[in-house]
């Protein structure tokens, strides 16, 4: 039979929450029409999270494991799930319980107006605040750099067409970022309000570290932006230290005994100083990314699949 939705679920440390996720999913397929297959995606856990999917697997053919070597990721998690999945729409979702299953129906209707994905957009986020406060700066970093609509909330719980799912999984860099790859294909996206549960078990694998280097896969993967920033701000440092050299320089002819401010000469320095750092920062992590995409660092690598014909 022919497959029409796959989930796909990144697993990370979620022995507690991932058998009740896929119970729930079975309960509002059970009521869909058209066949669906679940693909659990085992990324480095440190618990026993492979034993239970296992035993997940053994009592539903639909659902299909794969384990990656090490932790690679959310991102990179949901992409190697990706390249597995036969449906027509893709369904993405976490497996922690916060995206209620029973959701699901209203991501696949919206898709009936002729979406390429739809966005779960939370009515009120379960966060925790450190958690709240990376998400917002993602959030603008996003409508920055990538033009994302600024009432559109980028989270996790989303579903995906055939075709852009396709195109997504083109991608070969090591630092995949699935919303950038989105916002690089499409602009017909959609979103719909959803439930956002309390986290019943554990806590949030995103820290504000995870978040930052998130934030720079935007920078660095899908905009130049960062360079420009650079370029502009060098024309611009330099316009004003020529109009301040013009100005020390008749300061001192008209009052030769002035003297120059060493604290003044000190603060310009540092300050220049950490702008050219940061700029060629910028530019040594662009190199740096280019490299190990060209020295063909893996997006990732699954050790064991089942369920997979």
């Amino acid at each position: 039979m022919k497959v029409l939705y796959s989930i796909v679920i990144p697993v990370f440390n979620g022995e507690k929450t991932i058998g009740c996720v896929c119970l729930g999913i079975d309960d509002v397929f059970n009521k869909i029409e058209g066949d669906y297959e679940i693909i659990l995606v085992d990324d480095g856990s440190q618990d026993n999270s492979w034993e239970v999917m296992k035993q997940l697997s053994q009592n539903n053919h639909r659902i299909k494991l794969l384990r990656l070597m090490r932790n690679f990721g959310e991102h990179n998690a949901v992409i190697s799930g990706l390249n597995y999945t036969r449906g027509e729409f893709v369904i993405v979702m976490d497996d922690d319980g916060q995206n209620p299953p029973e959701e699901i129906p209203k991501l696949i209707t919206k898709t009936s107006k002729g979406y390429d994905v739809v966005f779960g957009n939370y009515k009120a986020k379960q966060h925790n605040i450190f958690r709240n406060i990376g998400s917002a700066f993602n959030n603008i970093v996003a409508t920055l750099l990538l033009k994302k609509p600024r009432n559109l909330y980028l989270c996790s719980f989303k579903i995906i067409c055939r075709p852009l799912v396709c195109e997504i999984i083109k991608y070969s860099g090591p630092y995949p970022y699935i919303d950038g790859l989105i916002f690089r294909c499409t602009r017909k996206i959609g979103t719909v309000d959803v439930q956002h549960r309390e986290r019943s078990q554990g806590q949030s694998g995103y820290t504000l570290w995870k978040l930052a280097s998130l934030s720079l896969n935007m920078f660095t993967n899908f905009s130049i932006l960062p360079l420009r920033i650079s370029v502009y701000g060098g024309i611009i440092f330099a316009v004003l230290g020529f109009i301040m050299s013009i100005i020390f320089i008749v300061e001192k002819f008209i009052s030769p005994s002035k003297s120059m401010g060493w604290a003044s000469l000190i603060v310009a320095i540092l300050f220049f100083s950490g702008i050219q750092l940061f700029a060629i920062g910028m530019i040594g992590e662009y190199l740096g990314r280019l490299f190990l995409t060209m020295n063909k660092t893996p997006q990732f690598i699954v050790r064991e699949k089942k369920g997979f014909n």
